[in-house]
């Protein structure tokens, strides 16, 4: 993997994850706050579990692994959510403009949230991270399309279309 490709895979996440916010500012306070079936519980929870993995995964690539956990409850609003989504994505887009080819292609250990240490190979978890984010905004587009707010096409090939 090579700086350029990783940096497009992120300029894609940020795309998708735009479209999905500006889907759920559609949705009304109670739809928001509603929970559901999915696996994170409503469209709250989901948004929430996709933001904080992008906040532990970042924290980890920097050298900190936290033990603690962003929680729904934290955000009483979608606009409280999106506040602090935007920064962590400055954060995350410093440390991806950061990067150069050899520290993408090398190890980098950090601990679970149970302080269990690991060992991964940078890019491969940062890819992780994109399609991790592809799993949670698909079910945050299911629950946004069912409450008449599609994000419409978020697809890869889409976002390259658009941004030629």
């Amino acid at each position: 993997m090579n700086t350029k490709d990783i940096q497009l895979l992120y300029r894609y996440n940020r795309w998708a994850n735009k479209r999905i916010l500006d889907a759920a500012a559609k949705a009304t306070d109670e739809q928001f706050l509603a929970t559901n079936s999915y696996p994170h519980g409503g469209l709250r929870g989901t948004l929430t579990h996709t933001l904080f993995a992008e906040w532990i995964w970042r924290k980890r690539w920097e050298g900190t692994s936290p033990a603690e956990r962003i929680k729904p409850e934290e955000f009483p609003t979608l606009d409280s959510l999106r506040a602090c989504w935007m920064e962590e994505e400055k954060a995350l887009d410093v440390f991806v403009q950061s990067l150069t080819d050899e520290r993408l292609n090398s190890p980098f250990q950090y601990k679970n949230t149970r302080g269990e240490p690991l060992e991964n190979i940078l890019w491969h978890v940062m890819a992780h991270l994109v399609n991790h984010g592809t799993q949670h905004r698909s079910e945050a587009a299911a629950m946004l399309t069912e409450l008449g707010h599609s994000p419409g096409d978020i697809d890869f090939i889409i976002f390259l279309r658009e941004t030629k």
